[in-house]
């Protein structure tokens, strides 16, 4: 599978997190075979793929959740599976993470939710810490918000809620896993557009990992498609979406038939059933 060109940096420093050459698998399932893949400061840069690609694999790399087998995982130069627990630490104080679904705190209301990496991480005073939680909720839309508990608000304001605290500590790196996953029309383009606004306003760098490709294509600088462990094409959304290659023609023109297929790898039903089938 031919790669597209990924946009030409300025210079070594422009990109802020690199994979150079990564093994991972779990037990005797490989997901990343010598990948290599860079993404550019200050851009958002979406991550796609068919389920079970690796995508949040990666992400889990980048936050050193999980250890390169082989090869190198790079945050600003550093390689993160080779820190100690101090620097890994450090390390991710620079990252904001939105989990799938949000991850919210069901026992803290939506301002405690936003103050909790301020208050674990910091030693601020809460006046202090009370305006920054209320400027992040309201760069989310949700300042009025401040009081209700996570079962009071929608999936789409849950969110929200999490970007705000994903953001709380100003981090250089925000990762999506799946943010637009389960959001009615009115608030997955809410979502999207807020993705890119607070990435410009806030001069961040963000990783989207996503299956919607309308949206995600709508507001990515850079998108980089998974498959069988590694790049098989990277480049804007024009190039993607140019790309002649039949396994990113089916994803991207989300076609049912193509080298991607339904059914997982496994015995034939003759192995699996024998008579009952050939009866």
């Amino acid at each position: 599978m031919a790669s597209l060109p990924s946009p030409a940096p300025d210079g070594p420093d422009d990109f802020l997190v690199e994979l150079r050459d990564v093994r991972f698998g779990y037990g005797e399932r490989a997901v990343l075979a010598e990948l290599s893949l860079c993404v550019p400061r200050g851009k958002v840069t979406a991550l796609m793929g068919a389920s079970g690609g690796g995508k949040t694999t990666v992400l889990r790399l980048i936050g050193g959740q999980q250890r390169a087998q082989a090869g190198a995982v790079l945050f600003e130069g550093q390689d993160v599976g080779a820190m100690a627990q101090d620097a890994l630490y450090a390390a991710r104080r620079r990252m904001g993470m939105l989990f799938q679904f949000g991850a919210l705190f069901t026992d803290l209301s939506v301002f405690d939710n936003v103050a909790f990496p301020l208050r674990e991480h910091t030693a601020l005073p809460e006046v202090l810490i009370r305006d920054i939680v209320l400027m992040k909720l309201d760069a989310v839309g949700l300042r009025g918000a401040r009081d209700l508990m996570p079962a009071q608000v929608s999936g789409g304001m849950a969110r929200r809620v999490a970007l705000a605290r994903a953001i709380a500590l100003d981090p250089e790196l925000v990762m999506y896993d799946e943010p637009f996953a389960g959001l009615d029309p009115v608030s997955l383009g809410t979502s999207a557009r807020l993705i890119r606004q607070l990435n410009d306003a806030l001069g961040i760098t963000s990783i989207v990992v996503s299956h919607d490709v309308g949206e995600t294509f709508g507001i990515a600088d850079q998108v980089i498609i998974l498959a069988d462990g590694k790049v098989a094409a990277s480049g804007t959304p024009a190039e993607v979406r140019a790309s002649a290659d039949p396994l990113i023609r089916q994803f991207v023109g989300l076609q049912a038939e193509g080298p991607v297929q339904f059914h997982y790898p496994g015995p034939s039903m003759e192995q699996d059933f024998g008579a009952e089938v050939a009866g």
